[in-house]
């Protein structure tokens, strides 16, 4: 979803000012001389040289700097070096949390203490209730100081580089929203903490049981205090109004040891029950409790996901979905900051990422950008990509159990279909008359568990004037 936030009053506050740690777009790829390195232990070089991180995506056509900088290769991988931390383990499990660790915990405590503190306002509008902004105002007047606490006197230099990710992390206070670039933003707050090394490989596991479910929670509270709008919302095309990287961990948890199948996706009960163990449970509860009406309508793709049988296909088809769906899309990248922690400098080194192009080709998952075939967001349409019994889609290879497509690419079993009452010139048939009833069976789509394609040929039954049904018109009138 396209995170489409302020353009004006954050300017300031993101550190894009026009002296001289705003770099011009010539020099926007510059190498960084004391940027971070991997010892071959794999061990991360602090870095000594930080400055103010600033906007430097001022372009659309520089996404793709950003998509081939080392930025980039660090944040992503990031996310999957921590989702492989989290298989198979549950956020309410007691884990070694070490004292680092602990620290960035009680900072989230204290701005859940500033938002107890800072009771919302009475009033009728629907989104965007004025006392976040006050919320907000004890964030960004006490990060300074809540930085400086975290980082021992070795680390100190980086709190000019790091305070502006904490205030970023939790919306934007002229809009009085929240979406995914913020989410974003606290995750590259994170990651930079590791790559200072303030955090170590050890500390893996808790940050991502811990510190991102304590992150993901406060946010949710923020939200529903505050009545915080979603960002740059597409509705029902969203995976959800506020927050993509959750389900991603989420469903890392569940790649092992988890006898629950993703079909349970769309029940609130199961959700309710598994909230306080797995992200993507507490993301539906989420769901469940701010919206109202059938799952399949306000969480169309999520309940398109459900179809899918193994969360292995899941946790690879959400990533290959957010990046696609977040991480090329402008309107989201135009406001990610960018320093010596993180460089646009172009990657030395790619590791293989789900959603990565064919050797010599383009990958499937950039274009189109519009809803996909059947209706669904085209990341969506990728990760159902060769579900047995699921009906081959446009630009896709059909998967096991799947059918051919019917002539000029109509449903089988209506390409043969009489055309009749149609203007003139348009009259005729498709093809050379109706199939037998049993041809017609035999070659009508395969039902989907879930109900997501019907059989055509139900549709046509007992319709007058089709061959084999009652009431068929005379001959001569069908021809």
């Amino acid at each position: 979803m396209a995170d489409d936030r302020n353009e004006g009053g954050q300017e300031e506050k993101n550190g894009a000012t026009e002296g001289g740690n705003k770099p011009s777009e010539e020099n926007a790829q510059s190498v960084h001389e004391e940027d971070s390195t991997k010892n071959e232990a794999g061990d991360q070089t602090p870095i000594t040289n930080y400055i103010e991180p600033s906007k430097q995506v001022r372009k659309p056509n520089m996404i793709e700097v950003w998509e081939e900088s080392e930025a980039y290769q660090q944040y992503l991988g990031f996310i999957i070096d921590i989702g492989e931390s989290l298989q198979g383990r549950k956020i309410s499990e007691q884990i070694q949390i070490s004292e680092n660790c602990d620290k960035l915990l009680k900072i989230l405590d204290q701005l859940r203490q500033y938002a107890d503190d800072t009771p919302p306002i009475e009033m009728q509008a629907r989104y965007g209730n004025p006392a976040y902004r006050d919320w907000f105002d004890l964030l960004d007047g006490n990060a300074d100081a809540l930085v400086a606490e975290l980082l021992p006197e070795e680390l100190s230099g980086a709190a000019i580089e790091l305070v502006p990710y904490l205030v970023e992390s939790f919306g934007n206070d002229t809009r009085i929203d929240y979406g995914t670039g913020h989410e974003m933003t606290f995750v590259m707050f994170v990651c930079g903490l590791f790559k200072i090394g303030f955090l170590k490989e050890d500390d893996k596991l808790a940050v991502g049981l811990k510190v991102f479910s304590k992150y993901f929670d406060l946010c949710r509270y923020l939200q529903t205090r505050y009545r915080m709008e979603p960002a740059g919302s597409m509705g029902v095309w969203n995976l959800d109004d506020y927050q993509f990287v959750a389900f991603i961990l989420g469903a890392a948890q569940l790649l092992k040891g988890a006898k629950l199948k993703p079909k349970s996706i769309p029940d609130p009960e199961m959700a309710d029950m598994l909230k306080k163990d797995f992200h993507l449970f507490a993301c539906l509860a989420f769901i469940h409790q701010v919206k109202s009406g059938p799952f399949h309508e306000h969480s169309n793709q999520l309940w398109n996901i459900s179809a899918v049988q193994l969360w292995s296909k899941v946790f690879t088809g959400l990533i290959k979905m957010y990046r696609a769906e977040v991480l090329c899309k402008f309107p989201v990248i135009q406001h990610a900051l960018f320093g010596s922690i993180f460089s646009l400098e172009k990657a030395k080194s790619k590791r293989e990422l789900p959603g990565d192009a064919p050797p010599g080709g383009s990958d499937p998952n950039r274009t189109p950008r519009m809803p996909g075939p059947g209706g669904m967001h085209p990341g969506v349409a990728g990760l159902l990509r060769g579900i047995p019994g699921m009906p081959p889609m446009m630009g896709m290879p059909p998967g096991p159990g799947s059918l051919p497509p019917g002539p000029g690419s109509m449903p089988p079993g209506l390409g043969s279909m009489p055309v009749t009452g149609m203007p003139p010139g348009l009259g005729g048939s498709l093809s050379g008359g109706m199939p037998k009833p049993s041809e017609t069976t035999s070659r009508g789509l395969a039902t989907s568990n879930v109900g997501l394609v019907p059989t055509i040929d139900a549709k046509v039954n007992d319709v007058p004037g089709i061959s084999g049904n009652p009431g068929q018109l005379p001959a001569s009138n069908a021809s």
